[in-house]
């Protein structure tokens, strides 16, 4: 594949819609992140959504997420152009058995949680919603230690909105993490607490190694996110401090009124 002006290195992510490559821009010997539709005849609607995924990533020009630097077309689809900077997404890393002990320290899962926390802040403030935070959109530099926050595409430009009743298999997010709000099984509207949710969900992985729901089955992870309380981490590894376990449960509540009520709070 020659994208003009590109030099494509290493597929390094594929999902249903899209597919991720490591790349150098020529002009100036960048190293970038290429981020283009999957699909040979995208719909007009994955278009949109692209160029949506764009705006907002670019607009946000926030340290904390990964900036959005141009958006090009390439054959009838288009490929969003991202800064690379040398990190691996908390996913990758927890599955490479040596990489997975340096973040999942106590300490090092802290850091990571705070910075979390403090970008997630900025992105509220700017009045986005991400809807889709877990340890695959969490990159993580292991020499510099420093985290960002990578794909909104399914993010809103937002205060509210209200989530439509969907079948579990084609909601919006990744379905071991969602909020039970963003379920649409709650009649309840969706807001940026949702995000907290998904923290919650991705910090008890990292603390404990283990989701707190490891059903596979569609139904009933999106019964266990509305109605079932998991074990809090301290009793999974009790070398995880109650505090910390407290703040982990407390993020993970079921009403979006339970949680943490701001960033700053956490």
């Amino acid at each position: 594949m020659e994208i003009n002006g590109y030099e494509i290195l290493t597929q390094i992510y594929e999902s249903d819609n899209s597919i991720v490559y490591r790349g150098i821009r020529q002009q100036d010997n960048l190293p970038v992140i290429l981020k283009m539709l999957k699909q040979d005849y995208p719909t007009p609607a994955q278009i949109t959504h692209y160029r949506q995924e764009y705006e907002i990533t670019r607009n946000l020009n926030l340290k904390g997420v990964i900036k959005a630097y141009s958006l090009e077309e390439y054959q009838r689809t288009l490929v969003i152009i991202l800064e690379d900077f040398g990190g691996n997404s908390l996913k990758r890393l927890t599955n490479n058995s040596e990489q997975k002990q340096a973040i999942t320290s106590l300490n090092q899962c802290l850091d990571i949680a705070i910075q979390a926390t403090e970008i997630l802040a900025q992105i509220h403030a700017a009045n986005v919603i991400h809807k889709d935070i877990n340890p695959a959109n969490l990159v993580w530099h292991s020499e510099t230690k420093q985290l960002k926050i990578i794909d909104f595409g399914i993010s809103t430009q937002f205060t509210r909105e209200n989530p439509t009743l969907k079948n579990p298999n084609v909601l919006e997010g990744t379905l071991a993490y969602i909020s039970p709000e963003q379920t649409g099984r709650m009649n309840r509207s969706l807001d940026y607490r949702t995000d907290f949710y998904s923290l919650g969900v991705t910090f008890y992985e990292l603390l404990t190694g283990k989701l707190p729901f490891e059903t596979t089955d569609a139904l009933e992870l999106v019964h266990c996110h509305i109605a079932k309380v998991p074990v809090a981490p301290h009793q999974v590894n009790a070398e995880i401090p109650k505090a910390v376990s407290d703040i982990v449960m407390k993020l993970m509540a079921k009403t979006a009124e339970q949680r943490y009520q701001s960033a700053f709070g956490i």
